[in-house]
């Protein structure tokens, strides 16, 4: 595993954002660990954040691609940090655009925020986390109406690896129907496997009672 992969696990741990337990995801499935990206919340988390994407994204497409595209809201403040980050410590100075909730009948209008698509820009969209891919089944079609755009990828920042609507993964589901790249900074395999052999801060989070009811959980919704 790569040395940002290790990096990033240990982050979200330490952030609080990856938590261990008893949760109940928004399509009712009990699962014994948790992602709550919200909870990232200061300067460094978002400077972290944006090295760690910008990693990801180099790591999976290298220069391929031109534009970064955040979805609306959690993905407006990743996207920025991505892209200062891929200029800061790649010296590659991508374009960046965002979307509104709401369109904007004043001013300059519309949708999109920032960077203005054009025709064979080949985006990247940046999220947080996706389970049945319904916020880039709303962006997809933003783009595809501003500008005949080519879907580089989708990078989020965990894979949860759980079925979505069928027996694909989530993020399998995604790069079939629109025919992109889809990947994440971490698979929750990778999270399972660092976490359960290697301490963070003196700590073992993943025991052996927590790795059997998480094995169970995966056997029961994984892809």
């Amino acid at each position: 595993m790569e040395s940002y992969k290790r990096e990033f696990i240990e982050f979200m741990v330490r952030a609080g954002v990856l938590t261990f337990g008893d949760f109940v995801t928004k399509s009712g499935r009990r699962t014994p660990f948790f992602i709550n990206t919200g909870r990232y919340r200061t300067g460094a988390h978002l400077a972290q954040l944006g090295h760690f994407y910008a990693q990801a994204i180099r790591s999976t497409l290298g220069d391929d691609f031109d534009v970064l595209f955040g979805p609306a809201y959690k993905g407006i403040p990743l996207v920025a940090a991505t892209a200062l980050t891929l200029q800061r410590e790649f010296g590659k100075d991508v374009a960046f655009c965002f979307n509104r909730k709401e369109a904007k009948d004043h001013g300059e209008g519309g949708l999109l925020v920032g960077h203005t698509p054009r025709p064979g820009d080949r985006v990247v969209i940046v999220e947080d986390v996706t389970t049945a891919g319904t916020s880039i089944r709303e962006t997809v079609p933003l783009l595809r109406a501003a500008a005949d755009v080519t879907l580089a990828g989708l990078v989020v920042s965990v894979d949860r690896q759980e079925r979505g609507t069928g027996n694909k993964s989530a993020l399998a589901e995604v790069a079939e129907t629109f025919g992109m790249k889809t990947f994440a900074i971490v698979t929750i395999d990778e999270v399972v496997a660092h976490l359960g052999t290697t301490p963070v801060d003196g700590r073992l989070v993943i025991d052996a009672p927590l790795r059997e009811r998480i094995d169970a959980y995966r056997r029961e919704y994984g892809a």
